[in-house]
């Protein structure tokens, strides 16, 4: 019998068997008398134990048993959770889900689990005590670290890989990152270590893993094999342009020293699956292709079907081609005034609206899906904090689409950590304050208009704007007199500029901008933006907008001269009509009244250099009025074309200079319309 052929199912099956586990266990450590959830988890993983048996995965089959075993004392009543049990138990499952990644990755899924099946037989005997408890705590959790006496640095899939890019005139390097002493959220750096080598070339292994490496599971250094065409000097030299980077040592290996860090047997120790292509994503993440489901349950499984990801895509794609051919026909009709020729095509566009619906729909995920793995990562930063934690999510179920849910990750896990690290005060000082000793951080999301909005808000100490703008100016990024200006919310924008916490001594603020630049980023290229609030003493809000979709949006098509634009009619209030005699000069800006209240007045043709359109030549202008927060403007244009659904599209490296242009579209008369950026235009 083929077993290939249902692996695809053992790992979409395990995956969601895993993050059932995670979820259970998490609720049984709130309510440690509740035998139905005790029920569930048992269910889960006795299911789990037989399908790896039945592959022939013997590892992670003996594992599930002894955890098998344990549960069932305790659904009995015959054993009493307590800390230790719940802590062996996620060990128990971060092993089981290393072993489904390796499964993953190609490998046999092979683990040592011998210590964690000496401790679960312990607590079954009845064996444990508080000591062995205090032992437990001390080490270091399963699969971390580097690899053991005997083990291979690089296993056979991995070495066959670098050997191979030799053999096609390509450079393997070995790369050690050292981060500084004083570096607050080492991930943070490493994710931007990360970026660099991805441009440069492939990852094929990192010491420790990428999983660890995420969750800080390393002293200050790592170690990285890729391939590249880069020279060794110009790799080190983009590492070392990094904040907080101690040291970069770039190796180059021929074959010879590949032979010397491989071998071929299976490696001893944990097998680990090639951490190919694969950059740190947010801590605790689900494995590949988790994040793109609602977790089955057992009501509905009958009911949904598995479609790979890349099905959605192309189904997307020819949509989109579809979509531009029925605007075209648009056109021709009310050229040709044919009635008969009119009726059909307004038939297309009904049917071709609702098939529009359901295709954007296919591609909406729930946000749960991002949301379900930071119970966990909150609870054992708590716990490596000393603090208590409660995490409360709300909206879990509004949708978004795939490729925002896709990369929205890593953002929240920088903003999330920032919260529980730098927000939530120790027990102690809440005590002080007259606050609970648990501190609270919500997790929302909701839909607002054409964006939704995913909100993280703590209880914490707030943000000190005296700290943050002392920080700001040593570091050179504003001067006195700037700040003297400033108000609050910008004031508190400024820990997302880069390298805003390099500090030497990491004071009570520094640390909250470590990796905030990564987050700005990160959701600007998303077509979002991110505002924070914050009141002393009270607490901080981290909001961050987001797009509904990043594929098919309603447009308003402008012209300027001979060019056509579309601007999103998310971002549009109404139109106008400007004169020329209602725009006033004030300090050299451009400003109207309008609705009571001054806004600026932009230009496109300005911004855009636009070559044969003189906007200066009538008394009257069109005017387009834009709003982003509790920002206003008025842009003026040359003609209002009506409003139109587009396609977006990618320019890549095309224009990467104008942050004013976001994409471009194809019109149905096959000419290409860019698509403007309102809020760059704030901005």
């Amino acid at each position: 019998m083929d077993m290939n052929a249902y692996l695809s199912m053992f790992i979409d099956e395990s995956n969601d068997h895993l993050q059932a586990l995670n979820e259970n266990l998490l609720r049984l450590e709130n309510s440690p008398d509740d035998l139905s959830i005790v029920q569930d988890i048992f269910r889960s993983a006795h299911t789990l134990k037989g399908m790896s048996a039945t592959m022939g995965f013997e590892d992670l089959a003996h594992l599930t048993h002894e955890m098998e075993n344990v549960l069932d004392l305790v659904r009995n009543g015959k054993l009493k959770m307590d800390s230790h049990i719940f802590d062996t138990l996620f060990r128990g499952l971060d092993a089981l889900e290393s072993m489904v990644r390796d499964i993953v990755g190609g490998g046999t899924g092979k683990l040592d689990v011998s210590e964690l099946v000496g401790q679960l037989r312990k607590i079954v005997s009845g064996e444990y005590t508080a000591a062995a408890e205090t032992v437990a705590a001390a080490e270091a959790p399963a699969g971390t670290g580097t690899p053991q006496a005997g083990e291979a640095v690089l296993d056979q899939f991995q070495y066959s890989v670098l050997q191979q890019s030799l053999g096609t005139g390509h450079r393997v390097y070995q790369a050690v990152v050292t981060l500084r002493g004083d570096c607050v959220l080492k991930s943070a750096r490493a994710y931007m270590v990360f970026n660099v080598l991805e441009q440069a070339g492939e990852v094929v292994k990192s010491l420790p893993s990428v999983q660890d490496i995420e969750q800080e599971k390393f002293d200050s250094s790592f170690t990285v094999f890729l391939i590249s065409q880069w020279a060794a000097d110009e790799l080190k030299k983009r590492i070392e342009d990094i904040s907080e980077i101690e040291s970069v040592h770039v190796t180059e290996l021929d074959a010879e020293a590949l032979s010397a860090l491989s071998k071929p047997s299976q490696p001893s120790g944990p097998a680990r699956p090639a951490d190919g292509q694969d950059k740190p994503k947010a801590a605790g993440s689900a494995p590949a292709g988790a994040a793109d489901r609602r977790p089955a349950t057992g009501a509905v499984a009958s009911k949904t079907i598995r479609v790979d990801i890349e099905r959605l895509d192309v189904l997307m794609n020819l949509f989109s081609e579809l979509l531009i051919d029925r605007v075209r026909l648009e056109q021709l009709a009310s050229e040709i005034k044919s009635a008969e020729l009119t009726e059909t095509v307004e038939h297309m566009a009904r049917i071709s609206a609702d098939l529009q619906n359901i295709v954007l729909k296919l591609r909406m995920v729930p946000v749960e899906t991002v949301f379900n793995r930071f119970p966990r990562m909150v609870r054992d930063l708590a716990k490596s904090l000393n603090k208590k934690v409660d995490l409360v999510i709300t909206g879990a179920e509004t949708e978004l689409d795939r490729t925002v849910i896709d990369e929205i990750g890593d953002p929240l896990v920088h903003l999330l950590r920032n919260s529980v690290d730098h927000g939530i005060e120790p027990p102690e000082k809440r005590r002080e304050a007259g606050k609970p000793e648990t501190g609270t951080v919500h997790l929302r999301a909701f839909h607002s208009g054409n964006n939704v909005f995913i909100e993280i808000e703590d209880d914490g100490g707030g943000i000190r704007r005296d700290k943050v703008l002392a920080t700001a100016v040593k570091r050179g990024i504003i001067t006195e007199e700037q700040g003297k200006s400033m108000t609050d919310e910008e004031v508190y924008m400024l820990i997302f500029s880069p390298g805003f916490s390099t500090a030497e001594q990491v004071s009570d603020i520094s640390g909250r901008g470590v990796g905030l630049d990564v987050v700005k980023s990160k959701i600007n290229s998303l077509g979002g933006s991110v505002t924070v609030t914050s009141e002393l003493g009270k607490g901080t809000v981290f909001s961050i907008q987001l797009p509904l979709t990043l594929s098919i949006i309603s447009a308003m098509l402008i012209k300027l001269g001979s060019e056509k634009y579309a601007i999103p009619l998310s971002s549009i209030m109404e139109t106008t009509i400007v004169k020329r005699s209602q725009i006033h000069n004030i300090h050299g800006s451009a400003m109207i009244e309008f609705r009571g209240a001054i806004i600026p007045v932009v230009s496109l043709a300005e911004v855009l250099d636009s070559p044969d359109y003189d906007d200066r030549r009538e008394e009257e202008c069109e005017a387009v009025i834009i709003r982003k927060g509790d920002k206003w403007a008025a842009v003026l244009v040359d003609d209002f074309l009506g409003q139109s659904d587009i396609v977006l599209k990618s320019l890549g490296k095309y224009l990467s200079g104008y942050s004013v242009i976001s994409g471009a579209t194809i019109l149905g008369d096959g000419q290409v319309a860019l698509i403007i950026d309102p809020n760059a235009l704030i901005k």
